[in-house]
């Protein structure tokens, strides 16, 4: 199937006042991480688009440092995702601990690209990205459009580049996979 860009959101849909933000419950981890999960992929052109934004900054300051950032970056991460296909234990953490395996990720980059001195440019140019996504997907309380768009998404119906490395950390809304479960048995 291809992959489908979805458009970009409206700036005052993405980053309306306060009455759109709540914290999250952090005692339920499994619906903070469902409304992580739905408004990554709601909004990811958005979130894609201020990446870009703050990548293309540091990159102009320090560009070999900001293309040998994400080489690691990108190596680092099919090296664990990798892994974590072919070991129970990392698969399970995975799964288990999405945000835990994101964080040795990136510890394991930075502690590569020390190694090169280009630990500001790491800084700055991908984890800051990195984290104000994941503070505004996690303040960020879905709405219906944003529950039907996911749903679309997480049956098949469409991919897009967030899913795809959302399926890459095993990352789902469970009642979805449940749904997705049985409509691959009943298509064999």
């Amino acid at each position: 199937m291809d992959v489908n860009i979805p458009p970009l959101r409206a700036w005052d849909d993405f980053f309306p006042g306060s009455d759109r933000f709540a914290r999250p419950d952090f005692r339920d981890i499994s619906k903070w991480n469902n409304r992580v999960v739905s408004n990554l992929l709601y909004y990811q052109t958005n979130y894609l688009v201020v990446a870009a934004m703050m990548i293309s900054v540091v990159g102009f300051l320090s560009p070999f440092n900001m293309i040998l950032g994400g080489i690691v970056v990108v190596l680092v991460f099919t090296g664990f995702v990798w892994a974590a296909h072919n070991k129970d234990i990392l698969r399970r953490m995975k799964k288990q601990y999405p945000t835990a395996f994101i964080m040795v990720v990136m510890l394991a980059s930075y502690f590569l690209i020390s190694m090169f001195g280009g630990v500001m440019v790491f800084v700055f140019g991908i984890t800051f990205p990195l984290l104000l996504m994941f503070i505004h997907a996690s303040l960020r309380l879905r709405n219906l459009k944003n529950k039907l768009e996911n749903k679309m998404e997480v049956i098949g119906l469409k991919r897009t580049p967030m899913g795809i490395v959302l399926d890459a950390l095993e990352q789902q809304e469970e009642n979805i996979s449940k749904l997705t479960d049985y409509i691959s048995k009943v298509k064999e």
